[in-house]
């Protein structure tokens, strides 16, 4: 994982792409994925690191090249260099209305100073304006009380790179939030959501713009701030008396991305 610059091997391997490109195919900018229908975008054998290949060999290059983000949906960054803070949001491989928002740098969401770092972009809010990939998906506007946003925890995740979840909310998940929503306080506290345990929080807020989520885990306790890393995070968007906020799940037992649902059939996604 990496704050401020790319390795020097990720560099040339951009530099490389050129003599390359023609091995990876790409889709046009805006192409969305039937449920259940696989991407063919990715390259072959990437394995555990198919994400960080694709945003940093095809969408980033594609951007500074011809300002097309393929086959990405979006690339945003710091400014126009192959080695600048920023981010891509990609359709999930697998399909279904569930995007990823993917780091242009290298980074492996295990390192608490990475995760802490106030000088890079706030992933989460980022991931939480790309929500509207899900209305396009499904069709028509998603509340905002439907949608989550969510890293797994490390032993889950199939991939290297750090990644945030984009997804709609379990029916079971948004009733179960519904009904808990007004005990929630701003002070960690432990809550049962769709029998799943996790630590939760509320945050009284429209977005997430000055909220790090990971600052909030590691304020957990002395031994979060050491292992942030090691911790699942899920914010979901809920609708408070006093109006609307979120609450910010956490922990390290089931992986927060089980709240999730890609078929989105709680905003009629038919999934």
């Amino acid at each position: 994982m990496h704050r401020k610059k790319i390795r020097p091997s990720l560099r040339r391997s951009l530099v490389a792409l050129a003599a390359t490109a023609t091995a990876f195919s790409a889709i046009g900018r805006g192409t969305l994925h039937a449920p259940g229908q696989k991407s063919p975008d990715l390259p072959p054998n990437a394995g555990r690191d198919a994400y960080q290949q694709i945003v940093q060999n095809q969408c980033v290059t594609h951007w500074l090249q011809r300002n097309d983000p393929s086959p990405c949906e979006k690339v945003f960054l710091a400014d126009a260099k192959a080695d600048s803070t920023g981010y891509a949001l990609l359709a999930d491989p697998d399909g279904g209305a569930h995007y990823l928002l993917i780091p242009t740098q290298t980074m492996t969401s295990t390192d608490k100073g990475e995760l802490l770092d106030p000088n890079l972009p706030n992933y989460f809010a980022e991931a939480w304006h790309g929500r509207d990939l899900l209305s396009k998906f499904i069709g028509h506007a998603v509340p905002r009380t439907d949608v989550g946003v969510a890293v797994a925890t490390p032993t889950t995740r199939t991939q290297n790179q750090f990644h945030i979840h984009i997804e709609c909310l379990r029916q079971d998940v948004v009733d179960s939030l519904k009904a808990t929503a007004d005990k929630v306080t701003d002070i960690w506290s432990p809550v049962t959501v769709a029998g799943f345990p996790f630590q939760a929080m509320r945050l009284s807020v429209q977005g997430l713009e000055v909220t790090n989520p990971f600052e909030l885990v590691a304020n957990l306790s002395p031994d979060a701030r050491h292992h942030v890393g090691n911790y699942t995070v899920v914010i979901a968007g809920v609708q408070y008396q006093s109006g609307p906020g979120f609450i910010v799940l956490a922990g390290t037992g089931p992986s927060g991305d089980l709240l999730l649902d890609s078929g989105c059939s709680v905003a009629g996604g038919g999934g």
